[in-house]
């Protein structure tokens, strides 16, 4: 089973809850019912999944990871069972099984409600493995009762899941898109300006000081299309169209290997359509006069 090839909205992208389909309803540690249920185990880059006659699906049961750095965690209920997550370290020999499948891969076998969980946990643990100790004072935290959030015992500073906020743009330059390369990429491939977004900035700010900073391309009429939740580790993508306005192309520091106008019947090699790039790519077209 692969992942659908058509996402009517950014909404329907996966690693947002609406591709979980209900198949998922987030709770919080402190509400784990006891039982058996699933396990959502995570290792490295990737989750663990069995093969059944339906399909790969979450393994149940007992752990089939007998020994773990940490206990496991409780974060819902998959298919109206108790769904309890595990992070294993890279180097853990696996029982036959269970098959690693990664995240980001750009065709993966397993569904789109799957991947989303996986990404979920992904993001569930980097706010626990962030969350320990009280940034004030170092002490152990305490996890507040019904919520993600946690509070020192000693200085009462409360915290809770930190999401990143991020831009990623479509720039329209008559019938041609910019698009741009990192150095880490497979070679070819191209995809959309994006950033964190800073101190002070609004989105539409921090998606014109992106293009700027990266490309020396001046952008005007940015508008808001649609965000999509990106779990590596911990942001979210807010999805943009913009006009070209000014400006040649210069790479002004050191995270782009290149950058590059190009005809919608000239792309070179895409991200994956699970991607909200991929989505505001394919739908260039829509927003060329």
């Amino acid at each position: 089973m692969s992942l659908p090839d058509f996402y009517p909205a950014p909404i329907d992208l996966p690693f947002n809850r609406t591709a979980l389909d209900n198949n998922f309803q987030i709770a919080t540690p402190d509400q784990d019912p006891g039982g058996s249920g699933v396990w959502l185990i995570l290792q490295g880059g990737a989750m663990l999944v069995v093969q059944t006659q339906r399909g790969y699906a979450l393994p149940a049961g007992e752990s089939p990871v007998l020994t773990t750095p940490t206990p496991p965690l409780y974060i819902g209920q998959w298919q109206n069972q108790p769904c309890r997550m595990l992070k294993i370290p890279t180097d853990t020999e696996l029982p036959p099984q269970l098959h690693p499948e990664p995240l980001r891969a750009m065709e993966t076998k397993i569904p789109i409600e799957l991947l989303t969980l996986g990404g979920i946990g992904q993001m569930i643990h980097h706010w626990e493995s962030n969350s320990k100790n009280c940034s004030h004072c170092g002490q152990v935290m305490d996890r507040l009762p019904g919520e993600w959030g946690k509070s020192c015992p000693d200085c009462n500073h409360s915290y809770f899941p930190r999401i990143y906020p991020c831009v990623i743009g479509l720039v329209i330059k008559g019938d041609e898109i910019l698009l741009a390369r990192k150095p880490e990429w497979t070679d070819g491939r191209y995809s959309l300006v994006a950033g964190f977004v800073e101190f002070g900035e609004s989105l539409e700010e921090t998606m014109m000081r992106e293009t700027v900073e990266e490309t020396n391309i001046q952008i005007k009429n940015v508008r808001y299309i649609g965000s999509q939740s990106w779990p590596f580790p911990s942001q979210l993508m807010c999805g943009f169209v913009a006009d070209y306005a000014g400006g040649e192309i210069n790479l002004n520091d050191k995270e782009l290997a290149d950058a590059k106008w190009c005809k919608l019947d000239q792309l070179p090699t895409l991200p994956p359509k699970r991607s909200i790039a991929r989505w505001l790519i394919d739908r260039a077209a829509d927003y060329i006069s």
